[in-house]
């Protein structure tokens, strides 16, 4: 299933070097080795592998986590090797058939790696790629690694190790067999993943980026708990149950099947208050994330979208905009559309590439404390 993975190897130990780690030819050799003695699907066990061989000082974990994930991401192994991710996509019909990330930085890093025609593709923009390299994109974007954080809820669960003490079930157990020793019982905070609502845009303006954004889409669904997926160009449809399909394929042609304004006009306004009014009651509970994939052209009023998207913002934990044009040199955010956007959202991260949703996956693991 993964070819070659001892001569990937050799690259992801020079990034190692050049980000000021000291891995020797020995080392090398042995993590050669280890590779050969572990399941190559599961990431634990390689990292795990790597990790006791490379890193020889505590400050090394950072730099060899963060090669790590692309080195396991070029193997090209699934995060979930049990569920099947829809191994193949069909190329054609026009249906689907700044702040917070550092291009220059990531465009570094990878150069460090090799840069490897995989990792070339991946920081092309989607617009300007061929049939084969979007088939090629798509498959990169469902095998991308997610690795979301837990966050603490307001409930409570049992746990002998916690640090506040449980009076409920302390007392409940007192009267027993135990007679006048009481023992203290102790709880802790439950965690759990936070929601993610995606809301994409697939009006005319955005035809060239739609589709992998629902693929993208199709991938988180597979591998977080809980998220729930809109998209809108004239109105707002839901199509959550059709991306519930564990092929991609398949998922992404019942979704053509359920949105009737694929390629129309943009009225971001309009249906961020469809969503205000119907759906943020029902699904804003639990302090969801809320990613908008959108260039911000709008047809509608800037007085009813700015409205709209400060309601959307006060409801949410966190609103993060993907706008595919934000990821071209000199890019300001100057339309009418995103200047009234722009007060009402957290995060503007470009999102025209492989390499810039990666990024924006490693910004929702990132978000993990309260508001």
């Amino acid at each position: 299933m993964i070819a070659g993975p001892v001569t990937d190897l050799a690259s992801f130990v020079e990034a190692l070097r050049k980000r000021g780690m000291t891995v020797t030819p020995d080392q090398m050799s042995d993590m050669a080795r280890s590779l050969l003695l572990v399941d190559m699907t599961m990431k634990d066990q390689v990292r795990g592998a790597l990790r006791c061989l490379a890193i020889t000082d505590p400050s090394n974990r950072e730099p060899f986590d963060q090669e790590f994930r692309r080195f396991f991401e070029r193997l090209g192994a699934p995060q979930r090797p049990e569920r099947d991710q829809g191994s193949e996509l069909e190329s054609g019909g026009s249906k689907p058939t700044l702040d917070t990330i550092d291009r220059g930085a990531e465009a570094d890093a990878t150069s460090q790696t090799g840069a490897s025609p995989t990792e070339n593709l991946a920081h092309r923009d989607f617009a300007e790629l061929g049939p084969d390299e979007l088939a090629e994109a798509r498959q990169m974007v469902l095998r991308m690694l997610w690795e979301p954080s837990d966050v603490r809820t307001r409930r409570w669960r049992r746990d002998d190790a916690g640090r506040r003490p449980d009076l409920r079930r302390t007392l409940r157990r007192s009267v027993g067999s135990e007679g006048d020793l009481v023992r203290l019982e102790m709880r802790k905070r439950r965690m759990r993943q936070r929601p993610l609502i995606i809301i994409a845009d697939v009006s005319g303006s955005m035809e060239r980026y739609a589709e992998m954004f629902l693929v993208f889409a199709h991938a988180a669904g597979q591998r977080l708990r809980h998220v729930e997926v809109f998209t809108f160009s004239t109105r707002l449809t839901r199509i959550t149950d059709d991306l519930a399909r564990r092929s991609a394929t398949e998922a992404l042609a019942r979704a053509s099947h359920t949105v009737s304004d694929w390629s129309g006009g943009t009225k971001i306004g309009e249906a961020m208050r469809d969503w205000n009014v119907r759906w943020s009651r029902r699904l804003a509970r639990g302090g969801p994330i809320v990613m908008v994939l959108s260039d911000g052209w709008d047809c509608g009023e800037t007085g009813i979208l700015s409205e709209e998207m400060g309601r959307l913002s006060r409801s949410v934990h966190k609103v993060l905009w993907l706008n595919p044009l934000a990821a071209k040199a000199g890019y300001r955010p100057a339309t009418r559309g995103m200047r009234a956007i722009l007060p009402h959202i957290d995060h503007l991260v470009p999102a025209a590439s492989v390499e810039d949703l990666r990024g924006v996956v490693r910004l929702l693991e990132s978000i993990n404390s309260p508001r």
